[in-house]
């Protein structure tokens, strides 16, 4: 048993790590592991979006320092989401289900770090108000409805559009993750659905402490896409364990 938790201890340091060397809180990641070591869908949801306040919220800060934070093009995507996010934490669904979504969520997060490993931007396009509204809002329901703050989704979204760089789409998609997190946690408290596990605080100051070297080490290419394969082999297991698994 200590070593099974031993074991979840260190690829939660390597999630946290990897998803904020490029500016991501890690919610996915943290969700494919629960799902993986048999935490249940309310235990996963209200600790994936805890989680993701404390990764994302320090890897912005660094990004932020660096001048990368685009904060006309960061509002209009935060005014949709966060309304909405806080709506899909309100709304609860059936723990089968749940998982069924989640394990279709990862296996698209899989497909991103498979197939949009770098995209280069060199003259960035304006971004356009209506297309961040609607991409604000449709993220940030699915944010608040799983528990994760959506910057996975949206990072690729912003650079396959050409309205900004890495870094820039980093810094906003890290500040992003953070009020969505926020916003979602709100929904499940005014539901009254927060639910923690008795290790929550070690969780925080593991994924806290993966953060603040992920985001630090970020510049590290190589190391960073030995990570990333490692990391889409976890979340592909665990996509499979949610589909073909529970039923």
């Amino acid at each position: 048993m200590q070593s099974h938790l031993l074991i979840f201890y260190i690829l939660m340091f390597f999630v946290a790590f990897l998803y904020a060397s490029v500016g991501h809180g890690g919610g996915s990641g943290y969700l494919a592991l629960m799902a993986m070591f048999g935490m249940t869908p309310f235990v996963m949801h209200s600790t994936a979006l805890t989680l993701d306040l404390f990764v994302s919220i320090t890897s912005f800060s660094l990004f932020y320092k660096g001048k990368y934070f685009d904060v006309k093009m960061f509002l209009p995507l935060a005014i949709a989401s966060i309304p909405m996010a806080f709506l899909g934490g309100l709304m609860s669904i059936d723990g089968t289900i749940y998982k069924k979504i989640l394990g279709i969520l990862l296996l698209i997060i899989v497909a991103r770090f498979i197939f949009f490993r770098k995209i280069e931007i060199t003259e960035p396009k304006k971004a356009s108000i209506s297309g961040s509204l609607l991409i604000g809002a449709l993220i940030g329901f699915a944010s608040g409805l799983i528990g994760i703050g959506g910057g996975i989704i949206l990072s690729p979204i912003l650079l396959l559009l050409g309205w900004a760089d890495q870094k820039k789409t980093a810094a906003i998609s890290a500040l992003f993750i953070f009020v969505n997190a926020l916003a979602g946690l709100g929904g499940l408290a005014f539901k009254g659905n927060i639910h923690y596990n008795n290790q929550i605080f070690l969780y925080i100051f593991i994924s806290f402490i993966g953060g603040v070297t992920g985001s630090y080490f970020g510049a590290l290419k190589f190391r960073q896409n030995i990570l990333k394969n490692i990391l889409a082999s976890i979340l592909f297991l665990a996509a499979f364990k949610l589909l073909y698994t529970y039923g």
